[in-house]
């Protein structure tokens, strides 16, 4: 071997260390980074949130200054890293706590047979966004009778994001809408940031569309509304309601985490089924906002339209303001939607 192709060798195996160590400092980075904030959130002694992130940061940074050679400090920031995670997996949900009055109630349903019925369907009474009357009913619904399946996305600032809703149609403008939202506490806010530590439970608001699509339309501010028509068979409707209703009752008894990026409005909907029988993977699934695109690409939207048509006329808050609090609501939503079953434009 000549001493130039020695040194090119050298060369290489320096760099690859290099690019080692690098990627070891970046994974080491952001669980250190993901340790603190676990700290700084979900400690549930309010005071000692701030003492004990910044303690772990300086614990962190004190192995790195004292000790060599490195591989110890590194291997001391894992174990402490796993401990955190430890601990922060251990943090149970509960169903027992000071929750707002809109989401007090949990809905559930029971079987017999092709019968569903399903308890604490939510339709408050809103004066506006913040002033309501909770109300609940409970309705019989018969699986034979389902008949449509719709999409609502809901958009109150980037284009890339949105609240998913999906409502269930079953003849003589019954309807009935799942949201999959955090079920907050008395005095709580969402935080997306929050939202991907144990800060919020899970929740299936099970709602008439006067109360769950109307709150959006009519009473918050900065809000726009799409409505879709889904495409699907008998067969694929009818299980995606099960899996909701399903859901829904496991959730009842069990209570889970919501987490922003694993199990929110949207990769809900994925995760509440078996892997098996799960949709392709796309980005879009995480970038929400963009899901009409994904329906559209895969058809399961009215394609006979360009998609930009399709949405236009999906956008439902003028007639929504209009219908307001009219007992066929959900009809005068839907008027000029296309019709998903219409075949393409050649």
């Amino acid at each position: 071997m000549t001493a130039a192709a020695s040194a090119k060798g050298k060369l290489g195996r320096r760099l690859l260390r290099g690019l080692m160590w690098l990627t070891g400092f970046g994974v080491l980075g952001l669980v250190t980074l993901w340790a603190t904030a676990a700290l700084y959130f979900d400690v549930r002694i309010a005071w000692l949130r701030g003492p004990l992130a910044g303690a772990y940061v300086g614990v962190i940074i004190t192995l790195w200054v004292l000790l060599k050679p490195r591989w110890r400090a590194a291997l001391l920031t894992g174990v402490a890293f796993i401990l955190v995670l430890g601990w922060w997996l251990l943090l149970k949900p509960s169903n027992d706590r000071n929750w707002q009055p809109d989401l007090a109630v949990l809905p559930y349903a029971e079987f017999d047979g092709d019968r569903v019925t399903i308890h604490n369907i939510r339709n408050c009474d809103y004066r506006s966004e913040t002033d309501f009357e909770v109300q609940h009913y409970d309705r019989t619904f018969n699986l034979s009778d389902l008949q449509t399946v719709d999409l609502y996305m809901v958009y109150w600032g980037s284009p890339m994001m949105a609240h998913t809703m999906v409502s269930f149609g079953f003849g003589d403008d019954r309807y009935v809408c799942f949201s999959i939202e955090t079920r907050k506490e008395q005095d709580e806010a969402y935080s997306a940031v929050k939202g991907l530590f144990r800060q919020f439970e899970l929740t299936y608001v099970v709602a008439d569309e006067r109360d769950v699509v109307r709150l959006r339309t009519n009473y918050r501010q900065g809000e726009d509304a799409y409505l879709y028509r889904l495409k699907g068979t008998p067969e694929a409707a009818r299980q995606l309601f099960l899996d909701y209703v399903n859901r829904a009752n496991r959730l009842h008894t069990q209570p889970e985490w919501y987490n922003a990026v694993t199990d929110n409005c949207t990769t809900g909907i994925r995760t509440q089924r078996d892997a098996a029988n799960r949709a392709p993977w796309d980005y879009r699934v995480l970038v929400n906002g963009l899901g009409n695109e994904l329906l559209y690409d895969r058809g399961r939207i009215a394609t006979n339209l360009p998609l930009a048509q399709v949405k236009e006329l999906g956008h439902i808050n003028t007639r929504a303001k209009a219908a307001d609090q009219a007992e066929d609501f959900s009809k005068q939503i839907r008027e000029g939607l296309p019709d998903p079953n219409v075949a393409a434009q050649k």
